[in-house]
C-alpha cells in the first residue's frame, strides 16, 4: 500500500516533491524507450531541410499581410508580437506613388537662412555620426469606422514602429550654419506630389532626424528610400519621405498640405486647428479581436498603446463597456514616443461583454471617448482622431468590432 508520503498530491491538492521527482524519473525512462510522438516530428527528422539562403523568408505557415488600397497599406497589428514592425509590414501612405531614386545620384539641399548652402549626397550623410532611435510613426488620418467584421489592422493599422538610423538634423544645421533668425524650415520630397511641410525650428534642434535605415537595413522604398525626414511623435505626413530639400526661413511656407489639407475643423464651425503636429495618446486591443471566437475561461487581453507626447504611463482596460476600469500591465521596455504592449488577465464567464482600452501618457493626457472628441472637434474633423475603441463579445464567444460607438 502506498504510504501517505508517497501519494502524488497532498490533502490540499498540491503536487508533492516526492511525486514530482518520481514523475520526472518516469518521464526520462519513458523517453529512453519510446519514439518521439507525432508523425510530423518523425518526418522532419528523417531528411535534411534546406540550407542557408542569401535572403531568408518567413515560414509558409506565417502569412501576415498588409491591407493595401490605392494610396496606403495597413500594418497587420493583430498578427505581430513585440513592438518592432518588420520593415516590409510597415504601413505606407503615398500622395504620388513611390519614386525610384538612384542612391548614387541622390542629393539633399539645405539652404535659405544659412551661412553655407550645401548639397549632401547619401555618402556624405553617412559620414556624420549616426544615431538610432526606436519610435512609432502614425498617419494623422489613422481611423476607419468599419462594420462589426473589422480587423484591428483596418481600425488603426496606419501606425508602425521601427528602429530608425540616420543623422540628427541639428548636426546638419550646425554644418551649414543655421541662421539665428530662422524659425521654420521647409521639408520637400522627391515624389510626384512634391510633398512639402513647414516645421518649427524647435523640432529641428530637438529630436528631428534625417534617416537612411530602418531595422538595421536601408529604408524600404515605400518608406522613403534612400532618405527621409523623421519627426518622432509627430503626424506621419510631416516626416517627409524621399527628402530632397530643406529650406530655412523666418515664417511658415503655408503649403498645400498645411492649408487645404491636414487642418482640423473645430466645433464652432468657423475656425480650424492648424499645425497640430503631435499625435495624442492612443491604444487598441489587438487580442481578442475580430475574427476570434473565444471559450469561457481566462483570457489575456493584449494590445498596443502610444503617445507622441512621451511615455505611456498607464493603460486601463474595461470589460463591461466602460462601467469600470482596471489597470493593465505594461510590457518593458516603455520608451518615449513609442509603442508599448499592455496586457490584462480577464475571466470571461460566457455572457455578453464589451472590452476596451484607455491610454494615459506622462503629461497626464487621457485618451478620450468618441463623444468627447467630437464635442471639441465638431462633426467635420478628419485628422488626429484617437477615440477609445471597443470589441463586443457575444454569448457565442464571437468577437466583433464595436462599430456603433463610432457612428456619425
Amino acid at each position: 500500500m502506498m504510504s501517505r508520503s508517497d501519494r502524488r498530491t497532498t490533502s490540499r491538492g498540491r503536487l508533492t516533491r516526492r511525486a514530482l521527482l518520481a514523475g520526472a524519473a518516469g518521464a526520462i525512462g519513458a523517453a529512453a524507450v519510446a519514439p518521439v510522438s507525432g508523425q510530423q516530428a518523425i518526418e522532419t527528422t528523417r531528411r535534411p531541410g534546406r540550407g542557408p539562403s542569401e535572403i531568408d523568408q518567413r515560414s509558409p505557415f506565417v502569412t501576415p499581410r498588409r491591407a493595401p488600397s490605392a494610396t496606403s497599406s495597413r500594418t497587420p497589428l493583430q498578427d505581430l508580437r513585440g513592438t518592432i514592425t518588420p520593415a516590409d509590414l510597415h504601413f505606407e501612405r503615398h500622395h504620388g506613388g513611390v519614386p525610384e531614386i538612384d542612391p548614387t545620384r541622390y542629393e539633399l539641399l539645405i539652404h535659405g537662412l544659412v551661412q553655407r548652402p550645401t548639397l549632401f549626397g547619401l555618402a556624405d550623410l553617412k559620414r556624420f555620426p549616426s544615431t538610432s532611435r526606436i519610435c512609432f510613426l502614425e498617419c494623422s488620418g489613422n481611423l476607419r469606422r468599419g462594420g462589426p467584421d473589422t480587423l484591428p489592422q483596418m481600425v488603426c493599422g496606419l501606425t508602425s514602429q521601427t528602429e530608425w538610423t540616420g543623422v540628427m538634423l541639428s548636426t546638419l544645421l550646425d554644418e551649414v550654419g543655421a541662421g539665428s533668425d530662422a524659425t521654420w524650415f521647409l521639408a520637400e520630397g522627391q515624389d510626384a506630389a512634391v510633398m512639402t511641410r513647414s516645421i518649427p525650428m524647435e523640432k529641428a534642434f530637438d529630436d528631428a532626424m534625417v534617416v537612411y535605415a530602418q531595422n538595421g537595413d536601408a529604408l524600404m522604398p515605400g518608406n522613403g528610400y534612400p532618405v527621409r525626414l523623421l519627426l518622432p511623435g509627430w503626424e506621419g505626413n510631416s516626416s517627409v519621405k524621399w527628402l530632397r530639400r530643406i529650406e530655412l526661413a523666418d515664417r511658415p511656407f503655408m503649403t498645400r498640405e498645411e492649408t487645404s489639407k491636414y487642418t482640423d475643423p473645430l466645433g464652432d464651425g468657423s475656425t480650424v486647428r492648424q499645425f497640430s503636429f503631435v499625435m495624442d495618446a492612443r491604444s487598441i486591443i489587438t487580442d481578442p479581436a475580430y475574427p476570434r471566437v473565444i471559450e469561457p475561461g481566462w483570457h489575456e487581453i493584449r494590445g498596443l498603446a502610444w503617445s507622441g507626447r512621451g511615455r505611456i504611463t498607464r493603460v486601463d482596460v474595461s470589460t463591461d463597456g466602460g462601467a469600470s476600469w482596471h489597470a493593465a500591465d505594461l510590457q518593458a521596455p516603455v520608451l518615449p514616443k513609442a509603442h508599448v504592449r499592455f496586457r490584462y488577465l480577464w475571466h470571461w464567464t460566457g455572457g455578453p461583454g464589451e472590452i476596451m482600452s484607455r491610454a494615459t501618457d506622462e503629461t497626464g493626457y487621457v485618451q478620450p471617448t468618441w463623444d468627447a472628441l467630437r464635442e471639441v472637434r465638431g462633426p467635420r474633423t478628419r485628422y488626429h482622431q484617437n477615440p477609445i475603441t471597443s470589441w463586443t463579445v457575444g454569448s457565442d464567444g464571437r468577437v466583433l468590432f464595436g462599430a456603433e460607438r463610432l457612428r456619425s
